[in-house]
Parts: structure tokens; sequence; C-alpha cells
């Protein structure tokens, strides 16, 4: 592709000399798994998010395991998740032994609607996960109204938002825990798999860093069955901590992309924009629109040398693996319709102006 969807080598290429210094001094050190560098990197990120406590896991699916059995979560229960979100977020739950129960998302948001979550309660409700999809966070004020109110647990899935807020504070920072990853191409990315589990409860956290220690409270010391192995090794969190001092910046790039794209695509018939209501402010991982002929436009762009996807091409609903997997009352309708028009256009910090500008007018050009 001319204009490829995605493109990290360039953010890579950029800090290389910083990302040098950070894998040589794990290497000089001899020190790869539970080291200092995994410890500075947990107290960086509990302090990037205003909270108490971080534990580094070996991924975003773990560490969404790993939050739902420290708020207690297993067999017998189930928890709310969104039928728009990548699949980790369901297969997740169901590594615990509960069972997820899709709800709808907001029709303009696309994140998990507030109004729909009555639908999926019974008796065996136990939690709901809210995702900050696209980098926008979820209406998470009005989702812990309905959460209190039903005496329910909420864990939030900042995989795709991390430095998103709502009304300033940090999207991660409302419900009881939070969990996120750092696959690569994570706006806070490693060069490998990660995760973390992060919370303002450092019981919370405690607990999940015993259970990604094979359910150790100390040294051959096992006391919660179920425990796993799932660890952030040293060299990640050394990138990870050299990333993380760039977040801000980079974000900022991404939402200055979001800017030219919202003025150049703004009045293009059928296409519709990706909303930021007042008080939620997104970091754009992804750039979706819709257009209700979705595929016809991503041919064309494909036709011109530009790359795109689609996040995601099935509502969890309509996945095998789910088969069987109970959904609100009145099902899912937004996000079948959503699922056949999203698309995702190029979207990352060193997409140039130029670049956005023939995508832009490519799309101007569909017919």
């Amino acid at each position: 592709m001319d204009i490829p969807f995605n493109s990290l080598a360039p953010a890579v290429a950029r800090i290389r000399p910083e990302i040098n210094a950070a894998i040589a001094r794990v290497l000089d050190r001899g020190w790869f798994i539970h080291g200092p560098e995994d410890q500075d990197f947990e107290k960086k990120l509990a302090s990037f998010f205003g909270v108490s406590d971080a534990v580094g896991v070996a991924s975003g699916t773990d560490a969404i395991q790993l939050a739902l059995m420290a708020l207690g979560v297993g067999p017998g229960d189930e928890v709310i998740v969104p039928a728009l979100t990548a699949a980790p977020t369901a297969l997740a739950v169901i590594r615990t032994g509960a069972q997820p129960v899709f709800a709808d998302v907001d029709p303009v948001t696309l994140t998990l609607d507030p109004a729909r979550l009555d639908e999926c309660l019974s008796e065996h409700t136990r939690a709901i996960i809210p995702v900050h999809l696209y980098g926008l966070p979820a209406d998470v004020k009005a989702i812990m109204d309905f959460a209190h109110q039903h005496k329910l647990l909420v864990l939030e899935d900042c995989a795709q938002s991390h430095g998103a807020t709502v009304d300033g504070r940090p999207a991660g920072t409302l419900g009881e825990i939070a969990a996120t990853s750092f696959y690569p191409t994570k706006n806070l990315g490693a060069y490998g798999d990660g995760g973390a589990v992060f919370s303002s409860d450092p019981d919370l956290v405690l607990k999940a860093r015993q259970l990604a220690n094979l359910g150790q409270t100390g040294r051959y010391e096992h006391v919660y069955v179920g425990g796993i192995n799932s660890r952030l090794d040293e060299i990640q969190a050394a990138i990870l901590s050299v990333e993380l001092d760039h977040l801000a910046e980079m974000n900022q790039l991404r939402r200055e992309r979001a800017t030219w794209y919202d003025e150049l695509l703004s009045g293009v018939p059928d296409l519709t924009l990706p909303a930021e209501p007042d008080g939620r402010e997104g970091v754009y991982h992804l750039y979706v629109v819709r257009h209700p002929r979705r595929d016809a436009l991503r041919e064309h762009l494909k036709s011109k040398g530009i790359g795109s996807d689609v996040h995601y091409p099935k509502s969890l609903t309509d996945q095998k693996a789910f088969a069987g997997i109970r959904a609100g009352t009145h099902g899912v309708p937004v996000t079948e319709k959503a699922v056949q028009e999203i698309l995702s256009l190029p979207m990352y910090p060193h997409l140039t102006q130029e670049q956005l500008e023939k995508v832009c007018e490519a799309i101007k050009e569909f017919k």
C-alpha cells in the first residue's frame, strides 16, 4: 500500500536510541523476569493513571481475566460485555468460569449503551465491562450509576484508551479496577505482548499480582486456586517505560490527525464520522467512520493504494466461539448494523498531512 493502514516503524525510529539503551540495560543486568524494570514501569503506569498500584502481566486478555478473578468473579456469575468489541474481552470472562452476556452499544458512540444494561440483568449478574472502544471512553458515569443501583462491579477495558479522559479523569479510574493491553499497535504498545491491571484499591491489585504469579503470596506459598503464570518481562517493561514518556505527545498527534479528518470529511454524503461527546476526550487509537456501502468503499480505497481495516466485522453474538451465550432481551440491533458499516481509516502519529489528504480525496471521489 502507498498509504498503509498502520505503520509502527517511524515511531520506533524516532526513539530508537532510548529503546536501544533500555534493552541494553536489561541485557547487561541479566535479570529478565520480575525485576527492577517491571517495578519501575508499574510505578510509572500507576502514576500516569493516578491510581495507587498497577501490575504488569503477559497480555491484555490475561489482564481482564486476572482483574475479574481479583474481584471474585467466577463460575455461576454473569458479566455484561458490549457486543461490539474484540473477542478477548469476552474470552477472558469465560476463562474465569463466568459467562458473558452481550449488550448493545450506543448508536452514536458505539460504546456500551447504559440504557440497554437492564435488558441483560439476571440474578447471576455480577459485573460490567465497559470497553473504551477506538480510544473513546464509554459513558462510565452512567454505567457506574447503574452498577451502584444494582450492586454490580465495574471493570474498565482500557486496551484502546491509554490517556483518554472522562471529565478530566483518566479512563480506567472510575470503576473498581481496570485492565489494559500493550499489544504493539496500541497507543502505548510493547514490542511483543503485554498487559496490566490497575486500580486505586491496592488490595485488588495485590490479589491480581498474586494470581498472576501462580497464586503465590510468597515464594512457594501457593494460596489461590486458579492462579496463572502471567508475567510482563523486563525487556518489554523497559521498552514500555520509554514509550510511556512519549505517550502524551503521540496521543496529541493522533488527535491532530483526527481533527484533519473531521475537517476534510465533514459533509461527505453517506459518511458518518466518529463522535466525541462533551466531557469524554478520546485518544483515537482508531479513526472509525461508517458508510452504508462500506465494502465497496474499502475496495475503492484499496484500488488507490490506501489501506484500511474493519474493527470489528462481526458482532460477538455471531462468533462461533460464543454460540449459545445470551444477549439482552431485545438483541443487539445497533451492533449488527454497525458491523456492516464501520471502516477504520489510516491512523497513527506519523501519518503525514499529505497522506491523510490523499485518503480524504479518495473518499470524496467514491460514488
